[in-house]
């Protein structure tokens, strides 16, 4: 059933995507709620059923970093997503439900431990807002909007999801592009002990905000998207996750509201489908099936 859908999915045309959300101006602010960072172990899908609370993480930056844009380090990176985040989280905050939050976290945090960046302080987090969408930001940021929780049917669904957002933090995808406009704001004959400029690291900052918020190239969107899913199955999802996402997305209509901007910002879902049909070719019947966990979704009223 799932390799016919899938099929279906690579050679059907689609008016709709999973990235809508336009921040547009609000992009400022600071981190005003908790993102919960929960532990997964390595063997299994997370057991989310009696997730706690013990590692609810409060970020409030407190001035912007000074950052190394040349070559940022870990650290670094950790602090340019931790402003980032809070641009974000300062025009749609996070929703009221600690046990959401735990759940997603603890789903999140399992995904990212299949990843190659295992070891980064990895948070995610549920948002205000009906729109559908999903944001990453360098070190191990992860924010989807309730409205497209809300279309999730299984925990794999949601893991599939949460492997494309990761997969553009471990490729580094915001950070290069933040780092590439950084270095050319600064000029060729600024390349010295000014890396660490609080005006440049603002601009920058705010300039992630908005690549987080919008859009990457589309070899960047097709990449997380094969990373993604691999990421899920790792874990022990069921494959189709990612795929099965975007065709529920495929039967909103272009003008509605939620997925309107994903149309000018975004590839299609027709051809993130046909990239990840053809780069996969038969790979995927070899596979064995994964979990969907229907029963473990959290359900968000």
């Amino acid at each position: 059933m799932h390799k016919s859908i899938f099929a279906a999915l690579v050679t059907t045309a689609f008016i709709a995507n999973v990235y809508a959300f336009d921040l547009g101006k609000a992009l400022e602010g600071a981190v005003k709620e908790k993102i919960q960072e929960t532990t997964g172990t390595k063997t299994e899908p997370a057991n989310t059923d009696n997730a706690d609370n013990q590692n609810a993480v409060a970020d409030t930056p407190t001035a912007q970093p000074q950052i190394n844009w040349k070559s940022p380090s870990r650290d670094e990176e950790v602090a340019i997503g931790r402003e980032v985040t809070g641009s974000l989280l300062g025009a749609a905050p996070l929703v009221k439900n600690d046990d959401l939050q735990q759940y997603v976290n603890k789903v999140g945090r399992w995904v990212a431990s299949q990843s190659e960046r295992p070891d980064l302080p990895w948070k995610f987090g549920v948002i205000e807002s009906n729109d559908l969408n999903a944001f990453a930001a360098p070190g191990g940021y992860v924010l989807i909007t309730k409205g497209l929780y809300q279309t999730f049917q299984n925990e794999a669904q949601l893991a599939g999801v949460l492997g494309h957002e990761i997969a553009h933090v471990v490729q580094k995808h915001h950070l290069k592009v933040m780092q590439k406009q950084a270095l050319l704001d600064m000029g060729a004959g600024l390349l010295g002990d000014k890396f660490g400029d609080n005006k440049l690291s603002k601009k920058a900052i705010s300039t992630g905000a908005e690549i987080s918020a919008r859009n990457l190239d589309k070899s960047a969107e097709y990449e997380a998207d094969r990373i993604g899913m691999m990421l899920a199955y790792r874990a022990g999802y069921d494959v189709y996750g990612l795929p099965e996402v975007l065709q529920n997305m495929a039967q909103i209509n272009k003008s509605d509201d939620s997925v309107a901007l994903l149309f000018k910002t975004h590839p299609h879902p027709d051809e993130r489908l046909a990239q990840l049909g053809e780069s996969a070719g038969s790979q995927l019947d070899k596979l064995k099936a994964g979990k969907t966990l229907e029963n473990r979704l959290y359900l968000l009223r």
